[in-house]
């Protein structure tokens, strides 16, 4: 099912390349190999803060993100884009009561686009991150998308 909606959204986003508006700020769904919330804010025509709150193997994350965005394949609101940032989050092992604090250092790339016969915008993205503590070490992250309203 995840892959039948993920194909669905991807060739939307692929296939639809005219009528885009600009957004100011978006906030929706996130899914990916975690699910939670996303919340998008431009402070420039090219800059924006974008961050996650999501469950994740029985704890939470929250990320924080600075995402330089440009024009993707000269089509008209299709952007490309790249950041960095940081995340913090506490993960429960389970069938144990152990529990690991950690916070580390993210970094993005994606790719987003903005409808105009409605107020939403879809992206893909890629988030690798390394845990500086707790859990130590890089990972390659996973794939995402997000689903936003936005206004």
């Amino acid at each position: 099912m995840k892959r039948i909606l993920f194909t669905l959204i991807l060739s939307t986003l692929l296939i639809v390349a005219v009528n885009a508006q600009d957004y100011k700020t978006g906030i929706g769904l996130r899914g990916g190999t975690a699910w939670g919330l996303t919340l998008k804010h431009f402070v420039s025509q090219k800059s924006a803060f974008e961050g996650f709150l999501y469950a994740y193997n029985h704890g939470f994350n929250v990320t924080g993100l600075y995402e330089i965005h440009n024009k993707a394949f000269d089509v008209d609101h299709l952007n490309w884009y790249f950041g960095f940032g940081a995340h913090v989050g506490n993960y429960n092992e389970p069938d144990s009561d152990l529990s690991e604090f950690v916070l580390g250092a993210d970094g993005v790339l994606g790719i987003e686009y903005s409808f105009t016969e409605a107020p939403i915008n879809i992206g893909l993205d890629w988030n690798p991150y390394v845990n500086v503590l707790g859990n130590n070490g890089f990972y390659a992250g996973s794939g995402a998308i997000s689903i936003r309203y936005i206004f």
